[in-house]
């Protein structure tokens, strides 16, 4: 079983900054592409930013420019570096890890999702 841990929220001022981490953990052999996505008050789960194995990275328009996604492959690991934050940020922050293999000779490929960690940003 694989399971992703989140860290680092909580309540920041707009203009300021946070650091998400998310630890993904238990029988991996690879993990295609890692990512975050939020939820606000409301409305839909929608896409932040998002990291393959090779290194491609996907913004979502609102982040551009604010927002820097990384990540560790040998410590299956992904990291969103949050700058310049905004109210409208304020949401539900949930790593997603897509195209988990458990092992070589598995070819079946999971999709796995954070409990989410609260991101706040006060005016």
């Amino acid at each position: 079983q694989v399971q992703l841990v989140e860290s680092g929220g909580g309540l920041v001022q707009a203009g300021g900054s946070l650091r998400l981490s998310c630890a993904a953990s238990g029988s991996i052999f690879s993990i295609a592409a890692m990512g975050w996505y939020r939820q606000a008050p409301g409305k839909q789960r929608e896409l932040v930013a998002v990291i393959t194995s090779g290194g491609i990275t996907n913004y979502a328009d609102s982040v551009k420019g604010r927002f820097t996604i990384s990540r560790e492959i040998a410590k299956n690991t992904v990291s969103l570096q949050m700058n310049s934050l905004k109210p409208e940020d304020t949401a539900v922050y949930y790593c997603n890890a897509g195209g988990v293999r458990t092992a070589a000779y598995v070819y079946r490929s999971l999709e796995v999702w954070g409990q989410g960690i609260l991101v706040t940003v006060s005016s």
